[in-house]
């Protein structure tokens, strides 16, 4: 069980890297053109841009999943417990996302970030019984 730490920690780090850079962009630009969103994309939604998901994603999936990464680091219960979290809230920002925007199969980061996001909840969870 020694490698549940530390390939929960390179996960969460890709996360929380990936979402801080991705919302910055997003309140950088919340037209959402620089990272190839139509704006039309919202419409229907609570959203008039995309201002709002980029602070959400910047410190909700992407600050929390750094500083899930450290207590998971330094084998703190919380920061196992903050990951479990950190997993099922971007299962949930993936789903709410879909729903407003659709699906979007190039490139399949929708894919890719629900296995990142069920890889982590499942560490989080396994791991996190250990401590």
């Amino acid at each position: 069980m020694t490698t549940v730490r530390p390939v929960l920690c390179v996960l969460l780090a890709v996360e929380g890297v990936t979402a801080v850079l991705g919302g910055v962009r997003l309140i950088v630009d919340p037209s959402g053109r620089q990272v190839g969103l139509a704006p039309e994309w919202l419409e229907g939604s609570v959203f008039a841009d995309y201002l709002w998901p980029g602070v959400i994603l910047a410190l909700g999936l992407g600050v929390v999943a750094l500083a899930a990464a450290y207590g998971v680091f330094h084998n703190r219960r919380w920061g196992w417990s903050v990951g479990f979290v950190v997993g099922v809230a971007l299962m949930i920002w993936l789903t709410v996302q879909i729903r407003i925007i659709g699906y979007i199969s190039e490139p399949p980061l929708q894919l890719l970030y629900a296995f990142l996001a069920a890889a982590i909840a499942v560490l989080a969870l396994v791991g996190g019984r250990r401590v």
